[in-house]
């Protein structure tokens, strides 16, 4: 197929006009996928690489050449600042054509909205939690609205392949269909898709289609690289050394960070002079934390303020302000940042971005990555790894950097393997199960038990959930009111249940503190949790601000700007580690490989830690004596199954090994005190390992663990079982302590 000639004559000479001298592999793909089949296509190419022009421009030609009698596509994006990105280029594409392009989010205005309820047409781009509202808020309006969806593009679809909130939007998506009676299409795009395969499946879930996932030549990455390692004080890794292997020496910097700053960020200061950056950090706490330190560094040389913000907390015009100045491709500012810039915006020529510590996953470091390397130039990231000195008489795992060498493994990872983490399948979503039986008594109205379960248990990610379950739960759900009969023996949303689903966050699944709005006169700076007292300070905006008043009622803080350096706090974020990272960081610390992009802290605080590797002998060995009855236990193991270990260890172990103390850093060692010798350790793990046992069993007697959103309003014997069977990685965990017992001999005297 010649793609080019199929495509309408406006997106023909919106090529030209671009300039274009040829369609890149991708466009070629997705247009054959697209035009030649009926299937959902999934997209998986480099960023930057034209996956939204490679899906849009065959659709769009199809809708131009047979006009839907509604809304034609639905473009869902998991931020706002992505569709507002994507709202410009959309519409530039589409004005020639006449196609209508409209947002959905809570920064738009109502008009916007009613104009597409009043003549619904052409695109429609919306959150998860928009999509939500408007099945609840706007259910009589779906038929009209959705009747002749052609398509469902989901972009930067990895990034809801492993939690509730990408479940939630295939329920959603599901909901959606059976209410209009339309049968889309699903287009996936995403640039860092680890198993094609099993994200085709995710993708196609309740749809009746398979997926296509189009092959090309994508080209060759080309990565500017470097990590780099500092201690908070002096001195660094290579001082007082004899000889250290050649590094990469960056360009000499225009400016010095104050004499006594923290080395790391002050690295960070010198290396964004005179350039437009991007600056990643792990928490919306660190990235205040960062900025306001960056900021102070531009008053102590006398220079103007070069730094902005851009976090999940903020107000939208901040944000917004943000990204507007980092589209300004003259701007000579940096931002500092969490996810929220991680996903698909363009924002202009970025000349390099820094990531302060090692980020969770080979996904994110690959977004983040990303973000660089527009307009033709290759890719460019500088790591920032920092650490205290251990103390003096420091126990062996505080020896080891843990970042650094997590860092090392994600891009490792990568570049060895192409190894991205996979969708997380197999949960049992409780949590979200409570939320869309809530969802669709609000917008439906009054159902039979039956009707609803019909509803609700049809839904793809709910195969795993038996009716026995559901009985329970609606039970529940009656006995404390979020649901209640009405004299014909229908159910509807009872009174308390109301009070959940009539607020505004009933429509996001992820985990929400109560939040505070922060503002300083007429403007809003954004939110926090657990506001302080008056006269006390809070960190936001990247800056430092002295509370003058609290309104509980209206959850409004008050407060001016003055000058000074907090933490700040937004609440808890739980990371998700895949236990593949683990094993490459035992790799990184068991091999003598050097990697070309450490830089020279970062090449001998890796030689020390690889010293000390050896000479504990973990090699082979991850149950280390550190003196007495006191252990030191190296698992190797990704988030959930190492968490299983632990309770394995605590609950299943404990009196055979006479197991006290138990202190775990997760995911990387547990520390502890035992009465048994080394090799009744393998022993006895492995034979309670493989005896056949309940997953419920590692749940503590009386605990309620509630891990998700909604999981407070679940019954307790569902929350034990979700938890045990759907987060846990039991089985995980077993195979690894049976592997200690095979692959380990009795150990030599010496240990």
């Amino acid at each position: 197929m010649n793609v080019f000639e199929r495509y309408a004559p406006f997106i023909q000479d919106f090529i030209y006009r671009s300039g274009w001298q040829t369609l890149r592999g991708v466009q070629n793909a997705a247009g054959e996928a697209i035009f030649g089949s009926e299937d959902n296509v999934l997209l998986t190419a480099s960023t930057a690489s034209g996956k939204t022009e490679a899906a849009f421009f065959p659709i769009l030609t199809l809708l131009d050449e047979e006009p839907p009698r509604s809304v034609g596509v639905l473009y869902i994006a998991p931020l706002k600042a992505l569709i507002n990105d994507q709202f410009g280029r959309l519409e530039e594409l589409c004005e020639e054509a006449g196609i209508a392009v409209t947002r959905w989010h809570g920064d738009v205005a109502q008009s916007q909205k009613r104009r597409l309820l009043r003549k619904p047409s052409g695109i429609l781009q919306i959150t998860p939690e928009s999509l939500e509202s408007l099945l609840i808020n706007k259910h009589m309006e779906i038929p009209s609205l959705f009747g002749d969806l052609r398509f469902i593009v989901i972009d930067e679809i990895h990034s809801l392949l492993r939690g509730d909130r990408g479940l939630q939007t295939f329920c959603l998506i599901e909901r959606l269909c059976k209410t209009a009676g339309c049968t889309p299409r699903r287009i996936g795009l995403s640039a860092t898709i680890g198993d094609p395969e099993a994200a085709g499946r995710f993708l196609a879930a309740g749809s009746g289609r398979r997926t296509v996932i189009p092959r090309f030549e994508g080209g060759k990455e080309i990565w500017r690289l470097s990590m780099e390692h500092f201690f908070s004080t002096a001195p660094q890794a290579d001082e007082g050394r004899q000889s250290v292997p050649e590094t990469p020496v960056p360009e000499v910097p225009t400016d010095t960070a104050p004499k006594a700053a923290d080395p790391g960020i002050g690295y960070i200061f010198e290396h964004t002079s005179g350039k437009k950056c991007l600056i990643f950090t792990n928490s919306r706490e660190e990235c205040e934390s960062v900025c306001q330190s960056l900021r102070q560094y531009c008053e102590a040389n006398h220079e103007p303020d070069r730094f902005l913000i851009h976090h999940g907390n903020l107000s939208a015009s901040y944000r917004e302000s943000a990204e507007d100045e980092m589209k300004d491709d003259e701007s000579l500012l940096s931002v500092c940042a969490t996810a929220t810039l991680e996903l698909g915006i363009d924002i202009g020529r970025l000349e390099r971005a820094f990531q302060i510590d090692a980020p969770f996953t080979v996904s994110g470091f690959l977004q983040r990555m990303g973000r660089t390397g527009r307009r033709g130039d290759p890719s460019e990231m500088w790591f920032v790894m920092r650490e205290d000195h251990p103390e003096p008489r420091a126990m062996l795992p505080d020896m080891i950097p843990w970042y650094l060498i997590q860092g090392i493994a994600l891009v490792q990872l990568y570049i060895e393997e192409r190894f991205v983490e996979p969708p997380r399948m197999g949960r049992l979503p409780y949590s979200l199960l409570y939320h869309q039986t809530m969802s669709t008594l609000a917008s439906c109205g009054e159902m039979t038990p039956g009707e609803l379960a019909s509803r609700v248990l049809t839904l793809s990610c709910f195969r795993r959930i038996s009716q026995d379950d559901y009985r329970l739960l609606l039970r529940h759900l009656l006995e404390i009111d979020h649901i209640s009969r009405t004299e014909n023996g229908g159910l509807i949303v009872g009174l308390t249940g109301e009070r959940i689903v009539n607020n505004y966050k009933f429509y996001a699944v992820f985990r929400e503190n109560i939040e505070y709005s922060v503002r300083s006169g007429p403007e809003e700076l954004g939110t926090i949790v657990k506001p302080p007292p008056v006269g006390d300070k809070i960190a936001i905006a990247g800056r430092v601000w002295v509370v003058e008043d609290v309104d509980h009622k209206k959850r409004e803080v008050y407060c001016t700007l003055v000058k000074g350096n907090i933490p700040a706090y937004f609440g808890d974020v739980a990371g998700d580690i895949h236990t593949r990272i683990l094993e490459r960081m035992y790799g990184v610390l068991n091999e003598q490989k050097s990697y070309p992009y450490l830089m020279r802290h970062a090449v001998c605080r890796l030689a020390d830690a690889r010293d000390t590797f050896q000479k504990a002998a973990i090699a082979g060995h991850p149950l280390v004596h550190l003196g007495g009855n006191m252990w030191a236990l190296f698992p190797w193991l990704g988030s959930y199954a190492f968490l299983a270990l632990e309770r394995f260890l605590k609950i299943r172990c404990q009196k055979r090994l006479g197991l006290k103390g138990l202190s775990p850093s997760r995911p990387y060692y547990l520390q502890f005190t035992m009465k048994v010798r080394e090799e009744e350790f393998y022993r006895i793990t492995a034979e309670e390992a493989k005896k056949e046992f309940d997953p419920l069993e590692l749940v503590y007697p009386k605990e309620v663990p509630v891990f998700e959103k909604y999981d407070e309003y679940v019954p307790q014997e569902l929350i034990r079982k979700g938890f045990a069977l759907g987060v846990l990685d039991v089985e995980g965990m077993k195979k690894r302590v049976l592997g200690w017992s095979e692959t380990i001999a009795a150990p030599s005297p010496d240990r």
